[in-house]
């Protein structure tokens, strides 16, 4: 059974949430949190696997939840996807940059939701086609940073080059299915390579790979490594 915790300040909305999560058979809502210090305390006392955020709350907002969980070793098999009705490229950005696995806006159909708990509460980030490009997009309109040094510059080096071809089309937006069409390889086996390159370079999941792949340059939008 998926534990899901609601966080959202209109009581509407998570009424609306708590009875489309019960409906289904492996999904149970087990808290209700109306702004993000409530919704920290809760992840942490129900022992939630996913947080559906909004990221528009009063006082601690879903930005800083998201980087209070991500922040919490005790919380580190909690999964937050954030809920908006925004949908901006900086919103995206500081989203994943928060240590959020998924990103959707309110107007999502009932099924996808569903489906978006299920994919991230197995450890695999909800980042679709579009919503990687205009993460990229972002990434590409920044000031160009120096190339990364320390236990990054370190990790990032240790990749085999398998491993830095497979963090290519990671950042590129394919799934591991379409990792392993591309280098002819089984999809377990893609799977595998995307774990051990999390592992390697710290990353909570794949959103968190995009990022990193970008903001080191090891990618560069438009172009390979």
């Amino acid at each position: 059974m998926i534990r899901v915790l609601l966080a959202d300040d209109q009581a509407l909305i998570r009424a609306g949430f708590h009875v489309l999560i019960d409906a289904a058979d492996d999904l149970q809502v087990v808290g209700e949190a109306t702004d993000g210090a409530q919704a920290v305390d809760l992840a942490r006392r129900e022992r939630a696997d996913v947080v559906l955020m909004d990221i528009r709350m009063p006082g601690v907002d879903g930005l800083e939840a998201t980087r209070r969980i991500s922040a919490d070793d005790d919380l580190a098999g909690v999964k937050v996807i954030i809920l908006t009705t925004f949908e901006s490229d900086e919103y995206v950005y500081q989203a994943i940059r928060a240590g959020a696995s998924g990103f959707l806006v309110k107007d999502t159909e009932p099924a996808d939701l569903i489906q978006a708990v299920r994919v991230v509460a197995r450890g695999d980030a909800l980042l679709s086609p579009s919503v990687t490009r205009r993460l990229i997009t972002d990434l590409a309109s920044r000031p160009e940073r120096p190339p990364p040094s320390g236990s990054l510059g370190r990790a990032l080096a240790g990749l085999t080059d398998r491993e830095r071809e497979v963090l290519v089309l990671v950042a590129e937006g394919l799934s591991n299915d379409e990792i392993a069409a591309r280098l002819f390889l089984s999809p377990l086996t893609s799977k595998t390579h995307v774990s051990r390159i999390m592992t390697k370079l710290g990353a909570r999941d794949r959103a968190q790979l995009v990022v990193i792949a970008y903001e080191s340059g090891l990618v560069t939008p438009g172009g390979r490594s």
